[in-house]
């Protein structure tokens, strides 16, 4: 008889099986799919009408807001000059540039040509009242070096594209959320920073710094491209109405209009996206090949180094004299780094760089070798004469036998006990030495106090009178 346990599965059973597991692996991936849409979906949550009165309200620019800005930036004028990171973070977040920003990508997406030209005469504005606010801040209050504030704004990267992106999107998504998260667009204030490279552009201006200005301004104008574009897309996403006219030709002509600005938009963004992402690459691949294949090999004395990006050359400069074999080395292993192999190495060396570095560190270590001597010199001088004072002073000093000295004490005054005599070094002022003589007695413990300090002031004069000096301290035990 066969058991049922011991019979085999049939095919039957086993497409029973699979459909089963398919069905439960089906089941979990939508309950995943469901927790993260409910997760990440923020279009239930939206105010379309409250959000773009919202925008539309901060476009203008007149009034209180326009000396808002000025008092913003020259806050931040201070905090670069101060290179105070806390007093620009407090400018960014007074600063009212944000608006005329968002209502550029409001406009383009609902396709109201009037906000747009308005949004982006309001922002001209803006731009130009705070390069000349920090233009005049830093005419009149120059810096006296460019400290890492400035410095930080006038070389963007990819971060600060992601910065700006992202920030972008975390401001408008709290912007069309039903109660606008205030934290939230504070943070964005900081974190995109519009303020401060519209500030170091003013100080290139005040400088003559036109690499500055350029740099800072690229930085602004990289902010505000993708902090529109994030609006823009959001508002798409969020299918925001599009404004109807009332003359259907003009709808279309508005329509293409804003279709060809939000192309004009991404095209920049998407060019400036890609430029910093290449120059970031660049730059890291150079940085590991620096530290791996030069500075940890240390018969190579690199002096200068330079990266062009722009003409593809990377220029060393060594200490000392580059075979071939090693030339040969160095350009294979830039053939090993993806972003560099396109790149062409040039290499100087020069073994008198090497002879004048040692010659110049032998002539600085022989002058401070001199000016040790000398220091010595000196100081032994100031020695043997201390020694040669001291030496005369205790000789006049101690021309007397101590016993007799003494002895004559204990008869003069019958109540010591103890004396002992001594000279002793004092300064008062830190700078020089005097030689005091101190006699140190101890009195019987019967005699009081009153005449101790009595027979103390004797035993001084006494002292003075025998020793022929002019001070002696008394020092009672």
């Amino acid at each position: 008889m066969i058991h049922k346990s011991d019979q085999q599965p049939t095919n039957e059973d086993l497409n029973d099986s699979k459909a089963a597991v398919k069905a439960d692996a089906k089941g979990l991936f939508l309950s995943i799919k469901t927790f993260l849409v409910d997760l990440l979906d923020f279009r239930e949550d939206t105010d379309r009408e409250a959000t773009v009165s919202a925008i539309k309200a901060d476009i203008s620019f007149k009034g209180g807001t326009a000396w808002i800005l000025i008092c913003s930036i020259f806050v931040a004028s201070v905090g670069l000059n101060a290179d105070s990171t806390a007093v620009v973070i407090g400018a960014m977040l007074i600063s009212p540039l944000m608006g005329p920003i968002l209502g550029v990508g409001l406009s383009i997406a609902i396709n109201d040509i009037d906000t747009l030209r308005k949004s982006m005469i309001n922002l001209l504005t803006m731009v130009v009242l705070s390069l000349l606010t920090a233009f005049l801040c830093f005419y009149f209050l120059p810096l006296y070096e460019d400290n890492s504030e400035l410095l930080g704004r006038v070389k963007p990267d990819i971060r600060d594209v992601l910065i700006a992106f992202f920030g972008g999107l975390a401001l408008i998504i709290a912007r069309t959320k039903k109660g606008t998260i205030a934290t939230v667009i504070f943070g964005v204030a900081i974190a995109t920073a519009l303020m401060p490279p519209l500030c170091t552009a003013g100080y290139g201006l005040s400088q003559g710094n036109w690499d500055y200005f350029i740099g800072a301004m690229y930085l602004f104008a990289i902010n505000t491209i993708f902090i529109a574009l994030a609006t823009f897309i959001v508002l798409k996403v969020l299918r925001f109405p599009m404004l109807n006219y009332a003359n259907s030709k003009r709808r279309k002509t508005i329509a293409r209009i804003a279709a060809l600005i939000a192309l004009a938009m991404m095209l920049p963004a998407g060019w400036t996206f890609y430029d910093v992402l290449k120059e970031s690459q660049y730059k890291s691949d150079y940085k590991i090949y620096l530290e791996k294949e030069i500075n940890s090999n240390t018969s190579l004395w690199l002096q200068r180094e330079n990266l062009d990006t722009k003409a593809k050359t990377i220029t060393l400069n060594f200490n000392g004299d580059i075979n071939d074999a090693t030339k040969s080395d160095l350009v294979n292993e830039l053939n090993g780094y993806e972003y560099l192999k396109d790149f062409k190495l040039i290499i100087n060396g020069n073994s008198n760089r090497s002879t004048d570095k040692i010659l110049e560190l032998y002539d600085i270590a022989l002058d401070k070798i001199d000016e040790r001597d000398q220091r010595i010199e000196q100081l032994n001088f100031t020695i043997d004469s201390l020694k040669l004072a001291v030496t005369s002073k205790s000789e006049s000093i101690y021309n007397f036998d101590f016993i007799d000295l003494a002895k004559d004490a204990k008869i003069q005054f019958s109540e010591l006990e103890s004396f002992s005599f001594a000279q002793m070094l004092r300064s008062s002022n830190f700078r020089t030495a005097d030689t005091v003589l101190v006699a140190k007695v101890r009195w019987n413990s019967m005699v009081a106090d009153s005449l101790r300090i009595q027979r103390s002031s004797a035993l001084k004069v006494w002292l003075e009178q025998e020793l022929q000096e002019e001070n002696v301290e008394i020092l009672t035990q």
